[in-house]
């Protein structure tokens, strides 16, 4: 993936508090950018992000889910994490690989507990993020009290950049204070239009307090504003791409997801505002005999390969799914790489982009970008691959500490086996998930 592609690759996931509209927003998300032409609902159990079977049985999202779409010749790669907060390691690992993400809150509920412990775990990876402020059209529905709760409990310096028209029920658009213009909606389609005469007053304030915040951190825009100058799009558009890369401000956007109202303004967000790979910049790890010595990564196809496992799943089709992210370099199928947590040399069987429950072999896979490979056998959760003669270390997960133990046995001593083999499996695909045998108790314990 040269320079120019890389630079239109967006890295995002969607995180929330549970049933804050996670799933429905990457559902419509998918449909809009015509990767799905039937809309699936969590409740009716066939969304596509949740492709586990429990998942469809309990409307909630449990694993992360990974999907590759296209919008406005940029491609983007999206993690649907859990938002309950007992799989709160799905999201940990997540944010460790990804460069964005869009933090999902319910317009009537605002910030509830799991949107801190999601908001602090992005502040541990220094993740620039943006605020989709979800279901304007429930009744309770406050988009001036949500954002307010963001800068009170999240210290988030959240900044309107879009206003409701109309609210609860009478939701029927959306105010975009950076191009000045108003989006309605009929059907799945969405007119743009002139601001509301009723609303203008309110549009020219809150558009006044953005550019004031974006001036704080641009020079350029400050002494436009001082000097009251016209202040063109372009260069709110620049200045706020510019404070979202190094987390100075949270832009938030509203809209319905279940009522596919919204979407295309957030999409168009991820483009203008989230970071690319190159945005991110050089990755840093060590070398693997000496953590003394730091090594440095850069961005691109034509250095060393180097990336971090970061999420492992048993297929019963293929097999072992490890997904990656390269941060440089780049991989062909059939190819050898070196596992430099493990030590191990592995052969690439097969290159994968997953969408959801689907799957598409591919022949190679470049910088800044993630897939999943078949035919591991050493690789974990956390370990760093890279060339052989050009190791390096990256930082591992970091993983949550347990609050549980018990134990466990099996029904009878013929399925000693098959228990075993089981917490085996559980314990690869989920690091937190501990298993160790009691010597006084002659117990098998989980943790």
């Amino acid at each position: 993936m040269d320079i120019a592609k890389i630079h239109k690759l967006r890295n995002i996931g969607i995180v929330a508090h549970i049933d804050a509209g996670k799933t429905t927003t990457t559902e419509r998300i998918l449909f809009f950018t015509g990767m799905i032409h039937k809309i699936g609902e969590v409740h009716d159990g066939n969304a596509v992000m949740d492709f586990m079977k429990q998942e469809q049985e309990r409307g909630i999202t449990i694993s992360s889910a990974a999907i590759t779409t296209d919008w406005k010749d940029h491609k983007i790669n999206i993690i649907d994490t859990p938002g309950h907060i007992d799989f709160t390691l799905e999201v940990e690992r997540s944010l460790r690989v990804l460069d964005g993400i869009v933090m999902v809150f319910c317009a009537v509920g605002g910030v509830e507990p799991q949107s801190e412990t999601v908001w602090h775990q992005a502040d541990r990876y220094k993740v620039p993020r943006i605020a989709f402020v979800n279901k304007m059209d429930r009744q309770g529905a406050d988009l001036f009290h949500t954002v307010d709760s963001m800068n009170v409990m999240l210290g988030a310096n959240a900044v309107h950049f879009q206003l409701p028209i109309g609210s609860e029920e009478n939701f029927e658009g959306i105010i975009d204070l950076v191009n000045m213009t108003a989006v309605k909606y009929d059907g799945l389609e969405k007119v743009e239009t002139e601001i509301p005469d009723e609303l203008m007053a309110d549009a020219q304030k809150y558009r006044g307090i953005l550019i004031e915040k974006l001036a704080d951190f641009d020079d350029v825009l400050m002494e436009k504003y001082l000097n009251e100058e016209e202040i063109p799009m372009e260069d709110i558009k620049r200045a706020a791409r510019h404070a979202v890369l190094n987390i100075n401000i949270t832009p938030v956007f509203c809209g319905s997801a279940f009522k596919n109202k919204g979407i295309q303004l957030l999409l168009d967000a991820v483009v203008d505002y989230m970071p690319s790979p190159t945005d991110r910049g050089i990755i840093t790890g060590h070398d693997v005999d000496d953590p003394n010595v730091t090594i440095s990564r850069k961005p691109s196809e034509n250095g060393p390969f180097s990336a971090l496992a970061f999420k492992i799943i048993s297929d019963p089709y293929v097999g072992q799914q490890t997904f990656i992210r390269i941060y440089s370099g780049q991989l062909q199928a059939g190819s050898y790489i070196y596992n430099a947590s493990k030590g191990k040399r592995e052969r690439i069987g097969r290159i994968m982009r997953v969408r959801a429950g689907n799957r598409q072999d591919i022949t190679e896979i470049k910088a800044g970008d993630i897939c999943a490979l078949i035919g591991m056998k050493y690789t974990t959760t956390g370990d760093t691959l890279c060339d052989e003669e050009n190791n390096i270390l990256l930082e591992n997960i970091h993983y949550p500490d347990t609050v549980l133990d018990m134990s466990i046995q099996p029904a009878s001593k013929d399925e000693r086996q098959k228990l075993s083999l089981a917490l085996n499996k559980i314990s690869l695909e989920d690091p937190s998930f501990k298993i160790h045998f009691d010597d006084e108790t002659e117990e098998t314990v989980i943790t």
